[in-house]
C-alpha cells in the first residue's frame, strides 16, 4: 500500500504557490558567494526553511494556504519524525535541494558534493505509515533579487513528492544487496567493512558485530552515509535529481531492475 493519488495531489496542488517564492529573511550579495561552498548555503537555508516553512504563508502574499503544521515530537527531540503534518492527512518529511546558482563563482570544493539531505535511520518500517507518509524534496537556487540585482536570496524552483515507503525500501534494499545489514530493531545499518570483505573473498564466516572505524577490524563498519538522497536507488527521486543537475544514481535494482541514460552520469 502507499499514498492514496488524491492526497498526493492535494498535498502537491497546496505547494505550488511556493514556486518563486524568495526567502527575503537571508540575503547574500554576489561578491561573498566566492566565500561559500554550496554545503555551507545548504546548511544555512535548510535551517531556516525547516524552521519557517509553517509559516510562510503569512508571510508571503503570493503563497496560499500551505495547510502545514509541525508534526508532534517528543518533547526535546529536535530530530523526530515527521517534520509536518498535512491538512489533507499526509505527514512530509522534508529536505531542501540546493541548486546551483546560474553565472555565480562560489568557491570550489575539493571534490564534487552530493546532495547533504538523507534519510537516516530515524526513518524506517517501524514509524513510516504507507498510507499517509511522504518525502517532500524542496529545491532552490539562489537568485538575484528584481529590484537589486547583486543581492542573492533562496529561490524555490520547484518541489518532488515521493512515497516514503518505496524510499525507504530502495534504501534499505541497496544497503542489504551490498552485503550490509540493520542491526538491532532498525537502530544501525552497517556495511561490509575491508576486513570483513576480505573474509568474504576467503569464504570465511562473518561474525555479526560493527565498529565505527577500520582499525577496529569489525566485519561491518556503521554506515555513515546511509540514507542521502544520491544514495537511494527510488528511480523517480533519482530523476529528480537529475532534472536539476545535482548528483544523482544512474541504476538501480529497485524494484525491478532500470537505468538513467545519460553521458553525464555520476557513478
Amino acid at each position: 500500500m502507499s499514498v492514496p493519488q488524491q492526497m498526493m495531489k492535494d498535498v502537491e496542488d497546496s505547494l505550488k504557490s511556493l514556486i518563486g517564492v524568495q526567502l527575503d529573511i537571508i540575503h547574500l550579495h554576489k561578491s561573498t558567494l566566492l566565500e561559500f561552498e554550496p554545503s555551507q548555503i545548504g546548511t544555512i537555508v535548510g535551517t531556516l526553511v525547516d524552521g519557517c516553512i509553517p509559516t510562510l504563508d503569512k508571510l508571503y502574499s503570493s503563497i496560499n494556504g500551505l495547510g502545514l503544521r509541525r508534526a508532534s515530537k517528543t518533547v526535546g527531540e529536535r530530530e523526530g519524525y515527521p517534520d509536518f503534518d498535512h491538512i489533507s492527512g499526509a505527514r512530509l518529511e522534508l529536505k531542501t535541494l540546493y541548486v546551483p546558482p546560474q553565472n555565480v563563482k562560489m568557491k570550489t570544493p575539493p571534490s564534487p558534493r552530493e546532495p547533504s539531505g538523507r534519510l537516516t535511520q530515524k526513518v524506517t518500517l517501524k514509524n513510516v505509515i504507507p498510507t499517509h507518509d511522504l518525502l517532500l524534496v524542496l529545491a532552490y537556487q539562489l537568485a538575484p533579487l528584481t529590484s537589486f540585482p547583486d543581492i542573492y536570496a533562496p529561490t524555490f524552483i520547484d518541489t518532488g513528492l515521493f512515497p516514503m515507503i518505496e524510499c525507504i525500501q530502495a534504501r534499505d534494499h541497496r544497503l542489504i544487496s551490498a552485503g550490509g545489514k540493520w542491526f538491532g530493531n532498525y537502530e544501525t545499518p552497517a556495511i561490509l567493512s575491508t576486513y570483513g570483505s576480505l573474509k568474504v573473498n576467503m569464504g570465511q564466516t562473518l561474525i555479526d558485530e560493527y565498529g565505527r572505524k577500520e582499525s577496529e577490524e569489525k566485519d561491518y563498519n556503521e554506515d555513515t552515509n546511509f540514507g542521502k538522497l544520491k544514495r537511494i536507488p527510488y528511480k523517480p527521486l533519482q530523476e529528480f535529481l537529475k532534472k536539476h543537475g545535482c548528483h544523482y544514481m544512474m541504476k538501480g535494482e529497485y524494484p525491478e531492475s532500470w537505468t538513467l541514460n545519460d553521458s553525464n552520469k555520476v557513478t
